[in-house]
This record gives structure tokens, sequence and C-alpha cells, in this order.
């Protein structure tokens, strides 16, 4: 009884691979972009998005974290991207490698200038060292394959809110700071499609991307505010005995989580479309914004170009 319900189970994650042809060659190649951006603790801004120290902290805290994310899709890849047929699906994923690798880079930069304005960097890297460490590499590699599709799910939706969002962005003199999250949400948007394929291609299983997406979404829906309410309290309990403390989290809270236009709580329908049994990350076409991102952020005078170093383009190699 108990063995035949354990294998019923068992069934529902039992691989089964996508079987039509997607032509991965019409797909936009991804360049590497390399760049130097140099951060400084006394030039980022407390209060760089929308004039709200509270919803700032909620970015750096995620910049924190989202580097064990990352390194654990780069480490998932890795080990899935000999397993794949098509060869330009492998350059795709050598392609996403890259960018997450120079991600985790600069964003680690930007952490460890953070450190200087008091912010808790040291405790939550330990935190997230134990955590990713010792619980998510160790999950089997077809758990870390779907939990890396989840996670790139949630962050292309991410860049999708920011992109549409762009003033947000723009209440700050911070170029910096600004240059990073828009460099980020511009190759996020441009490889929300990778994760996912290899995921298709080589489990396709129902139950199990749903199990990795819903890993992605408690922890980084459960982490992630946790760590940046506890932010004040770590760094400088004194200014919460403030009336203008509370008047800037109340703001911060609604910017973040408002169902109306908040960074997560507008959002969710767009994650949760995850669920579908049909769903693909180009169901929602994204061109529009990636091609005037593209052009704004990497032309002489945008955002990027001060700290824009080289990029090239992987090549396709044969198996």
């Amino acid at each position: 009884m108990i063995s035949s319900t354990l294998k019923k189970g068992l069934s529902l994650f039992k691989s089964n691979p996508i079987t039509e042809q997607i032509d991965f060659a019409s797909k936009k190649s991804i360049p590497i972009r390399h760049l130097a951006i140099g951060f400084e603790g006394k030039e980022v801004d407390l209060s760089f998005y929308m004039n709200n120290q509270f919803a700032t902290i909620f970015f750096a805290t995620l910049s924190v974290f989202l580097t064990y994310g990352e390194d654990l899709v780069i480490e998932t890849a890795r080990h899935h991207r000999d397993q794949l047929k098509d060869p330009i699906l492998r350059q795709r994923v050598t392609s996403l490698i890259g960018q997450e690798a120079i991600h985790s880079k600069l964003h680690n930069e930007f952490n460890d200038a953070i450190v200087d304005l008091d912010y808790p960097v040291r405790l939550y890297r330990f935190l997230g060292e134990q955590f990713f460490d010792h619980i998510f590499l160790k999950f089997p590699q077809p758990l870390k394959l779907s939990l890396m599709a989840g996670i790139e799910h949630f962050t292309a939706v991410l860049a999708e809110y920011m992109m549409a969002h762009e003033q947000n962005f723009y209440f700050s003199d911070d170029a910096k700071t600004r240059a990073l999250w828009m460099w980020h949400m511009l190759e996020e948007s441009e490889h929300k499609d990778v994760a996912y394929d290899v995921y298709q291609t080589l489990n396709g299983n129902y139950a199990l991307r749903i199990s990795g997406f819903l890993l992605a979404y408690f922890t980084i829906l459960g982490l992630i505010p946790f760590s940046a309410t506890m932010v004040p309290i770590l760094r400088k309990p004194q200014e919460m005995l403030t009336s203008k403390f509370w008047k800037d989290a109340r703001r911060g809270v609604k910017l973040i989580f408002s169902p109306k236009d908040g960074v997560f709580g507008s959002t969710q329908g767009r994650i949760f479309d995850y669920l579908r049994t049909d769903f693909h990350p180009n169901d929602h076409d994204a061109t529009a914004y990636f091609e005037y991102y593209e052009k704004k952020l990497l032309s002489e005078g945008g955002a990027l170009h001060p700290f824009f170093v080289k990029e090239f383009t992987p090549k396709v190699q044969a198996a």
C-alpha cells in the first residue's frame, strides 16, 4: 500500500522532455557585456528608489541575496549545458552563464560599497552562504534545474516591471546605482527564456517545474522582505523612534507591495502565469522594451555608456 502510493507520487515527477523542435536559430544571440562601474559607499544614495529609504532598502537587500541565486543558476547551467544536443541552445546557455557571472561580480562590488553605510551585508552574506550552500546546492540536479527556471522567471517579471517604470529610477542623481539596475534588467529580459528552454528540453515535467517555482517564490518573497525589514533595526535603530521613519516606511511598503503599482504587489498575476501548463516566457513579448533600452542605455550619453568596457557573443560549437 505504502509502496504503491510512493511510486504513484514519484511518477508525478517523471521526466517528460518536450518533443517539438524549437527553432533556436531564429532567436537573437545574447552578448556578454563587461562593465566597470566602481562603486563607493559615500556615493550611494540611501533614498535612490523614488526618494524613499525604506523601498531602497529592499533593492539593497535584493542585491545581497540575488548573488547567491545567480551562483546557483551558473552552477546548474554549467552542469546541464553538455547534455544539450542543440549547439545554439548550448551557446545561449554559455551567454546566460557569462551574463549571470558579471551580474554577481558587480552586485558584490555594490554590496561591498554599502558596508560603509552600515548595511548588514556581512551578516546577510553569512546567512545566504548557509542557506544556499547547505540547502539549495544540495538539491538533486532535476530540482535545481526547475529552481533555476523559476528564479529566472521571477527576475524576468521584475525586469519587465522596471522597464515599464523607468521613471522610478530617475528620482536620484546616483548614476552608478541606476546603471547597475537598468543594465541588470536589460539582460534579465534578454535571456529570460534560456533556463526555461533548457528545463523543457531536458526534463519538462510540470509538477517538478512548479515545485522549483514555488521554492523560488517563497524564498524570494519570504527571505527578501523579512531581511529588508530587519535592516533598520540592525543599522540605526534610533531612527525608528522618529515619525519621519514611519512615514517613509509606510510609503516604502506601498511602493513595494501595493497591488496597484508596487514592485512585487502589482506583478503577482504575471508571476503566477508560470502555473499555466502551456506557459512560455516569450508569451509576454518584451521586445519593444528591450530594443528601446538597448539603444537608450548603450548609446553615447546613455546610462551605461560611461561604464561600458566591451561585449562579445560566444561562438556556436558543434557537439
